[in-house]
């Protein structure tokens, strides 16, 4: 099912079950050559996320402040970007081009992602593509102003989001998870995996 909230486009159980359990078995692959780093903001204050990334790019935040990376903080560079991540950006996104960051964002009990614009990219009419995967999460959408009323959803495990056109630049968040909600991770949380064209 598709439905369509302030410009965000919602396609509700784009995933079934088994595409998400290979999903999140290629994730790991992903994961053991670019491990989840806790990141600070700028001011010094950890991140109550976990992340990492595929492509050409990673999006990183630290005291020198927000911005994509060729590597990893390790120093690596960033795996390529799975091939069935690929096909969802090439089915949903409309874009002629093919991501060049896939952020991998973990969730785990308690964490959040405060309102937030991606502002970091080169060309803002290109979209940016969340894929969410394991426990539910409370999606906020707002303004392309900071303030103003919001509205919010509940996205599950194998919801694909479309942020394109008046939706590219709204602030959006997700204000918490709904922990142990999903059986699709083993020990409970939430992937969130977003794809985006860097330059």
């Amino acid at each position: 099912m598709r439905t369509e909230r302030r410009g965000f486009v919602i396609h509700h159980g784009f995933l079934d079950r088994p595409a998400q359990e290979r999903l999140v078995e290629t994730l790991r692959g992903v994961l053991q050559e670019a491990p989840l780093v806790q990141p600070v903001t700028p001011r010094g204050r950890p991140m109550s996320v976990r992340m990492s990334a595929a492509g050409e790019y990673g999006w990183i935040t630290d005291r020198k402040g927000y911005r994509y990376s060729e590597t990893h903080p390790d120093g690596q560079p960033w795996p390529p970007i799975p091939a069935q991540v690929l096909e969802i950006w090439r089915e949903v996104s409309g874009s002629a081009r093919d991501p060049e960051c896939c952020l991998i964002n973990w969730y785990g009990e308690g964490a959040r992602m405060g309102l937030h614009q991606d502002r970091d990219e080169t060309d803002f009419g290109e979209p940016v593509v969340s894929v969410s995967l394991g426990d539910e999460g409370m999606f906020r959408m707002g303004n392309e102003e900071r303030g103003g009323k919001t509205e919010s959803v509940w996205l599950k495990s194998g919801d694909v989001v479309v942020m394109g056109g008046e939706a590219r630049l709204r602030h959006h968040g997700v204000d918490r998870i709904r922990f142990g909600s999903s059986t699709l991770l083993p020990q409970g949380g939430r992937i969130n995996l977003t794809l985006r064209v860097v330059t």
